[in-house]
């Protein structure tokens, strides 16, 4: 029957696992050692742990499948916390093996000793000890049953003496629950919904993650109830595309009609949306629709919570909802998105070709034109999510992935990674700002290891820039914000990466389509100007006079890219008497 390692490998491949993301060592060691003789499944050789934690991540969200990292004991365990957190919080079904010192050996001090079983259940819905051998296979079906079947981290603590240990039950087969069934709502929240919207002259829906696979009933709810549709940054792409109804995003990164759309709708229907900022919500004249009770109204009170997915939802609830004749709220929310809009273009138009440092809204732009139709976009935490807010372009196959819940920093990298071991032939790209790619900058020796194909895409700004801004509004100087400049093309190179450093404007297009036409991993190292911030589409008087003390600052207040143009076409097919 082989080892306990060996009957664990077992257990991942009729998972459909086909690698684990780790670094190698100590009581890790017979685990990496049963990959090696079992075929249909790698080892990963990242630099952190961390990193395998976020890899594991990104390669769960676009397969939809488990994925699975690991640590050994003591250090290699506290590294993967960052990348499980950022995984649980994102819904991506993920194992994490945390190997373990010998079982004799826990309780007493000993060297590298931690508590796995304790530091992980913040950070999981599982989190178990393997003791024995006769734990095996149960408790690994278990924990993978749970990863796959609340989408989310288990983790399973493993002493390396009890990897080592002969198993003591045969692994058999077994069928995992690889496809979930779907929450219907309850008849009479139906009725209620229905009513709801009904009695309400001026409905506006708010969509988060939760409406994919959803896109075509929300446009028929918005078609018959003529409600704006706006959505928050987990929800951009699903939503935002083919969408004529279209008004923005909100929240800190917010931009568009959105917020001014929800603040005067008589009712505001949250869409699969666990949105946290409660300060950017009405705090009344609230429906939320979730196919997760625990999430109905935790953010703002509702006077209606209907328990189900978003798509059976509105499949049940559409033939009761009247068909609304008054164009007048979603005519005026969609001209005010397309003057918000309009207001902002010439920030990353006008000059570009003379205007050192690099507008970075203008790299984005340039990204997004030349990106593959199914391109994966992994963004860092900071300014990055403001420019892949704004300016990539959603049409339904392609994806943007981040740490948009657990907000940490450095997981571009780590992430394209995992989205490209995932899918070698298809796009990955890195948009990279230049403190998160220094706070994992090893992950490039595992790019180039690899050989795989990622583009990283640095926005060099030598500042964090979201930290910036956040001690601007609250007035404050921006101290311990700037770094010294780094040439990070030169990096890239001395390890045998593609690079190119671009400093004038006129080089940006030409860069990136070299680097997206390369076969191997490339970095595209653009110098950005560091004064270009954002704004949220709110703003209080504190903040705003706070901000003032950063004089001389340039301010975005909204967001173009090709959005503009689709604003554009969406007011165009107003209909007019």
């Amino acid at each position: 029957m082989g080892t306990v390692a060996e009957q664990f490998i077992e257990v991942l491949r009729q998972a459909g696992v086909e690698r684990v993301y780790g670094v190698v060592g100590d009581s890790l060691n017979p685990v990496v050692d049963a990959i090696r003789k079992t075929a249909g499944i790698e080892w990963v050789h990242v630099r952190n742990e961390e990193a395998g934690a976020f890899a594991a991540a990104a390669e769960a969200q676009v397969t939809g499948r488990l994925a699975v990292c690991a640590g050994s004991c003591g250090p290699g365990n506290t590294h993967l916390l960052q990348g499980l957190y950022d995984a649980h919080r994102s819904g991506a079904p993920v194992l994490a093996l945390a190997s373990h010192i010998a079982g004799a050996q826990i309780g007493t001090g000993f060297f590298q000793e931690t508590h796995p079983d304790r530091q992980f259940v913040d950070c999981s819905g599982y989190c178990e000890m393997i003791g024995s051998a006769e734990q095996m296979p149960r408790v690994l079906r278990i924990a993978v049953q749970h990863a796959i079947g609340h989408s989310g981290v288990a983790v399973v603590v493993l002493p390396g003496d009890v990897a080592d240990m002969p198993a003591a039950h045969g692994t058999g087969t077994h069928g995992f629950l690889t496809r979930q069934g779907t929450v219907r709502p309850p008849s009479d929240q139906v009725a209620q919904l229905a009513t709801a919207l009904n009695s309400a002259e001026k409905v506006m829906l708010f969509c988060g993650a939760g409406v994919r696979r959803a896109h075509e009933e929300v446009m028929s709810l918005a078609a018959r109830t003529l409600a704006p549709v706006g959505h928050a940054l987990r929800g951009k792409e699903w939503i935002q595309y083919d969408n004529p109804y279209d008004v923005g995003m909100s929240g800190l990164l917010g931009y568009g009609a959105c917020y001014d759309a929800m603040q005067e709708a008589d009712l505001v229907v949250l869409l699969g949306t666990d949105f946290p900022y409660d300060d950017f919500l009405p705090g009344k004249r609230t429906v939320q629709i979730d196919h997760d009770p625990a999430q109905l109204g935790r953010r703002t009170p509702l006077e209606l919570a209907v328990h189900g997915d978003v798509s059976e939802t509105l499949l049940a609830v559409l033939p009761q909802v009247a068909r609304k004749t008054d164009r007048r709220y979603l005519d005026k929310m969609l001209s005010k998105h397309v003057k918000t809009l309009d207001n902002v273009v010439n920030a990353y138009t006008r000059d570009i070709e003379h205007h050192t440092p690099i507008h970075p809204e203008y790299v984005a732009s340039v990204v997004d034109e030349l990106a593959a139709d199914d391109a994966v976009f992994t963004v860092d935490t900071g300014m990055c999510n403001v420019w892949a807010a704004r300016y990539l372009t959603p049409n339904g196959r392609r994806r943007v992935i981040g740490s948009f819940k657990h907000g940490s920093m450095a997981n571009a990298l780590p992430h394209a990674i995992g989205a490209q071991f995932a899918d070698r032939g298809r796009q990955v790209v890195s948009l990279s700002g230049d403190g998160g790619l220094g706070m994992l900058m090893g992950e490039l020796l595992t790019a180039r290891m690899y050989d795989l194909p990622v583009k990283i895409v640095v926005f060099n700004n030598s500042s964090l820039g979201m930290v910036k801004l956040e001690m601007l509004v609250d007035g404050l100087l921006d101290f311990g914000t700037d770094v010294a400049p780094v040439d990070y093309a030169a990096i890239a190179a001395a390890i045998g990466l593609g690079s190119v450093r671009v400093e004038k404007p006129t080089q940006v297009r030409e860069a990136l389509a070299t680097a997206f036409a390369a076969p191997g991993p490339y970095l595209v190292d653009v110098v950005t100007d560091p004064d270009v911030l954002s704004m949220p589409p709110r703003i209080t008087a504190k903040q705003v006079k706070g901000f003032a003390l950063g004089a001389g600052k340039v301010v975005l207040t909204g967001g173009v890219g090709r959005m503009i143009d689709m604003a554009r076409a969406n007011l165009r097919n107003i209909p007019r008497p």
